[in-house]
């Protein structure tokens, strides 16, 4: 017997089963045609109400939350990643005061147990305050960004280090007062809630991994300009900046900074050594209709693909995430190396995207989310079926929904699986 087949042979049958599912993902990935098409399908909130748990628990009991996802798995072989729910601190953002959220179970709060957290758009930088984030972007941060969106964290404000005689602890003087202080004491609180969310993740990824699901990412970044429109000047903001020529060099060096340093925070890839490298990026604000096509390649494209071509050079996937209509889009996502990206769609023409985008990169999405929840099990069948006719031959596709799953049709969920099961075979 040589040597692989012995280690082949020692494997658990859930170690066989990981292998299995990480090989069938990667080849699809990587453009080439597995044993059937990949299921990759974005659950998200549906495993919670299904499995007797909610959007809430995420971010309140995680064991719950986390339960619900292990019993999940245990009934859907079928799937090829493991679904770790994405667990946030509840406690760490009600410390902090966040402003720009509001989430599940937060007290007082008036979104649904089983939604998502819901974004309050505020403009947390002005339009005349570019040069002072370019120039001293982390002065900016502390002084005005923390701040406007932690309102219990108002203590930051107030740092201010002035280099003139450093001959002893004075330099540190403007860190003493009780409102800074007690920001500080807020801090370390967050710190500590936020690390029992992390060691959930961790506790529950192993879980998964070793039920023999490999996970679905293993890292997150975004678009340059998303960054700036979603988190600094919101979207009436960046539509404003957009239209105004004055700021378009603020818009492109805003851009770069981040790029550079989304970059800068992903070199953890270039020394941790695990079996999947992928970065899911979700993009925003770049959907048609949102820029010409001109501003689209300018602004979005570029600094995003500067990021791009950083990960494909640590050896790293990026999986791309668009949503709203992208049809007029497609013509840039081929500027890829080929089989390094895979693209996912909301509302595209799968067949075009397969056109466009079948030499260059796999693809995915597109099974509406509507439908599981209110259309028929006929319904499903067909638009199941007719996305495995477009996309799946020749390889390079792996089948998901147009976006994350929050509730569905028993019967309809039942109908995608088994006509996954009778037609994703090759």
């Amino acid at each position: 017997m040589c040597k692989n087949e012995a280690e082949t042979t020692a494997l658990t049958p859930e170690q066989k089963l990981y292998q299995e599912r990480l090989n069938r993902v990667e080849t699809a990935i990587h453009l080439g045609t597995p044993d059937k098409v990949p299921v990759f399908a974005f659950f998200s909130s549906y495993i919670q109400r299904a499995y007797g748990s909610s959007y809430a628990d995420i971010y309140y009991d995680f064991d719950k939350a986390g339960q619900a996802a292990v019993q999940f798995h245990k009934d859907h072989p079928q799937l090829d990643i493991g679904l770790t729910p994405q667990f946030t601190s509840g406690k760490a953002n009600e410390i902090a005061g966040s402003t720009m959220i509001d989430w599940p179970g937060r007290p007082g709060t008036k979104v649904s147990p089983f939604s998502s957290h819901q974004i309050i758009e505020r403009e947390l930088m002005l339009q005349e305050e570019y040069p002072e984030m370019l120039n001293d972007f982390t002065g900016f941060m502390l002084r005005k960004y923390i701040p406007r969106a932690y309102q219990n964290l108002p203590g930051t404000a107030g740092l201010r280090l002035t280099p003139t005689i450093v001959l002893n602890t004075t330099f540190l003087s403007t860190c003493y007062s009780d409102e800074i202080q007690e920001t500080f004491q807020k801090i370390r609180q967050i710190g500590e809630e936020d690390a029992k969310a992390a060691a959930a993740s961790a506790k529950y990824s192993k879980i998964l991994t070793e039920m023999g699901f490999p996970p679905m990412m293993t890292g997150s970044s975004e678009a340059p300009y998303d960054i700036l429109g979603d988190y600094f000047r919101g979207t009436m903001g960046i539509f404003e900046d957009l239209t105004d020529p004055d700021m378009a060099d603020y818009i492109d060096k805003a851009c770069e900074m981040f790029a550079q340093q989304q970059i800068q925070a992903l070199q953890y890839f270039r020394y941790v050594d695990m079996p999947v490298k992928r970065v899911f990026f979700p993009l925003h604000k770049a959907m048609d209709g949102f820029m010409s096509n001109e501003q689209y390649e300018r602004f979005y494209w570029r600094p995003l693909h500067k990021i791009i071509m950083a990960l494909i050079d640590m050896d790293v996937t990026p999986y791309i995430y668009t949503e709203g209509p992208y049809n007029s889009r497609l013509k840039f996502l081929t500027d890829v190396p080929k089989g390094k990206v895979f693209y996912h769609f909301e509302n595209v023409d799968m067949a075009e995207a397969k056109r466009v985008l079948g030499d260059t990169a796999a693809i995915c999405g597109n099974l509406s989310i509507s439908r599981m929840e209110f259309g028929k099990k006929e319904d499903i069948i067909e638009e199941t079926k007719r996305l495995l006719d477009v996309c799946a031959p020749g390889g390079g596709y792996l089948f998901d929904f147009n976006g994350s799953l929050e509730n569905c049709k028993p019967e309809n969920m039942e109908a995608m699986f088994e006509t996954l099961d009778k037609y994703g075979k090759y």
